[in-house]
């Protein structure tokens, strides 16, 4: 089936059921942000691939809302479909439940799969619905629709050892009942496969690119239950569990649990999907609040602090053996986005403990590179020659960190302007780099920072500068980040997060510069307690690039201060013509 044919299906079930519109999230019954293959929904319905966007359907319009990382990919994907693209977050595009309101008759219906609908967005539906006497009901029309979707994975469930997590089970479960006591609650639920995996210390491969396993969490004063498929259990799960006196139970047994929950006051994210607010609403109270271990998962400790600097090594020695292979091959030997993305794996995969990527590649050559979250198909990618830049968006899963890294450089002539805008935009990751700030900062006060180079130039980039990363874990982590948007989490010590400032020429080219970094104490003056950064990638950049004139003297110093901390950590790992060229590679920009 196309999508419009999809789409048309729909169509007929929302006639049968008597709904004016239905939404379809980009979500599954944990909120995730990637999916587990058979929760696809939104990507099997529209074509559109992106990580982020949903869609509603009426009964004679459709519209996929995305935010500015996918304004360029959206319309190709969506060819054909049907579906229009409203452009999220742009000057002109109205509210989704705005639009709907204004599409459906008086006294409509509108229709959500309760399982992949967050309670929050479920209360927003709901209030501004009623308020124009319109109905919203959970009525999971794609499942009449969708018939081949798949099933669960039958994929492992292992340990993630002490010597790695850093925090034993028991600690962290103490930890969370802890701030239980505190919000005077005496039942939480922990839906959020990140955080399920985290708390009890183990992993899986459920979601591609991402090491966790579905399931659910239950924590009282008393107990603790996992629910998850127990085949896929290993021995050394099952008895770190039991050790933990973490009890087990079956995934599918989780709804008709809540259901006995009685005269209780129940901790519960509002990100959690609607059905479980609806299994434990009868004689229980709510409070709704971010889940405690989430933001203790962000604080990263020393051990997993460590790991970190350990795989970023390992990682860096892959990259600079890609990319000597990539920059000395390019427009010598046939190759593709595709391909090229594929033998960056196996340059990974010669590393030490390496699981996966951590996210599908994004190998962007020429325009293609301005599709912020491109992702090169194995049929159609575009061939790369030695003619033009190339934006390379990658990252990898071991099993002591996760990595994310970008690095843009041009396999042959560039224009001047693109050597222009690829310099202001390193300025701007450098800048946030080097930055001091007080305790209590958040990252949208430190988002201009980065992007001040490109605002001083009338420039911008549509998205954001910052993402927290997880500790083997997803590559995209809560709840911290440096973006435009208000978000009140203050960054805290042992948090990591990505740098990574671009900018793009829809048609032309795609820039961007990524480093990680973790957030560490600086010093304690008269003024109070500072923090700043340490900067944990290791990755040369490209001189042929750089405009120096551009660049400070502050800012040239902190280029070949880090490209002499690369040297020192990758050249030993180094060897023959991949070393000489690495080595001329990290020699120092000399001063204007």
């Amino acid at each position: 089936m196309t999508s419009k044919e999809k789409v048309a299906a729909l169509r007929e079930e929302m006639q049968k059921n008597n709904v004016d519109a239905f939404i379809v999230y980009s979500a599954d019954p944990h909120m995730s942000e990637y999916l587990p293959e058979e929760w696809q929904e939104r990507a099997w319905l529209s074509g559109f691939l992106g990580s982020a966007g949903f869609v509603v359907i009426t009964t004679n319009k459709a519209g996929l809302w995305t935010d500015g990382r996918y304004f360029t990919q959206a319309p190709i994907e969506l060819a054909g479909s049907g579906i229009d693209l409203f452009k999220d977050g742009m000057e002109g595009t109205p509210n989704y439940i705005d639009w709907i309101i204004s599409e459906i008759p008086a006294n409509g219906k509108v229709a959500v799969n309760a399982l992949a609908t967050s309670h929050a967005n479920w209360e927003l539906l709901s209030q501004k619905l009623n308020a124009k006497n319109l109905t919203l009901v959970d009525s999971p029309l794609l499942k009449e629709v969708w018939k081949d979707r798949g099933t669960p994975s039958k994929n492992p469930i292992f340990v993630h050892p002490l010597d790695r997590a850093g925090k034993s089970v028991a600690d962290k479960i103490s930890a969370i009942r802890q701030k239980m006591e505190e919000q005077e609650v005496t039942v939480h639920v922990i839906s959020s496969l990140d955080d399920v995996a985290w708390t009890l210390n183990l992993r899986g491969s459920d979601v591609e690119s991402n090491p966790v396993f579905l399931g659910y969490v239950l924590i009282t004063k008393n107990d603790a239950i996992l629910f998850t498929d127990l085949e896929k259990m290993e021995v050394e799960a099952r008895k770190q569990m039991d050790d933990s006196l973490v009890k087990m139970m079956p995934y599918e047994e989780f709804y008709h649990h809540l259901r006995t929950i009685r005269n209780e006051n129940v901790l519960v994210s509002p990100n959690s999907n609607q059905s479980i607010f609806e299994a434990l609403k009868t004689d229980n109270e709510f409070v709704k609040a971010a889940v405690p271990g989430n933001l203790m998962k962000a604080q990263k400790n020393e051990t997993e602090l460590e790991g970190f600097r350990k795989v970023m090594v390992r990682d860096g020695v892959a990259m600079v053996k890609f990319l000597y292979w990539l920059t000395h091959n390019a427009g010598k030997e046939t190759m593709n986005e595709y391909s090229i993305g594929k033998k960056l794996r196996e340059f990974r995969a010669a590393g030490e403990n390496f699981v996966g990527e951590s996210f599908g590649s994004i190998i962007g050559y020429k325009d293609n590179g301005a599709m912020m979250h491109y992702s090169a198909k194995s049929e159609g990618s575009k061939e790369v020659t030695n003619d033009a830049s190339i934006l390379v968006d990658s990252g990898g899963q071991y099993l002591e960190g996760t990595t994310d890294i970008t690095r843009t450089l041009a396999l042959g002539a560039v224009s001047e302007e693109f050597k222009t805008n690829s310099t202001l935009v390193l300025q701007g990751m450098i800048r946030l780099s080097m930055v001091k700030f007080p305790k209590g900062t958040r990252g949208v006060q430190l988002d201009a920072i980065a992007r001040l180079p490109l605002w001083m130039n009338g420039k911008d980039y549509n998205h954001g500068t910052g993402h927290g990363v997880g500790s083997f874990m997803n590559v995209h982590e809560g709840p911290q980040n440096i973006r435009k948007d208000m978000n009140p989490q203050e960054l805290l010590v042992g948090m990591v997060l990505s740098n990574e400032p671009g900018y793009y020429v829809e048609g032309e080219y795609g820039i961007r510069h990524e480093n990680l970094f973790a957030v560490k104490e600086s010093e304690t003056t008269g003024s109070g307690t500072f923090y700043d950064f340490e900067t944990l990638t290791f990755c040369p950049f490209f001189k042929d690039t750089i405009v120096k004139e551009i660049l400070s003297e502050d800012e040239i110093n902190w280029l070949n201060t880090y490209h002499k901390t690369c040297e020192e950590k990758l050249a030993p790992h180094l060897e023959g013509e991949v070393k000489d060229w690495f080595l001329d590679l990290v020699s120092p920009l000399q001063q204007n």
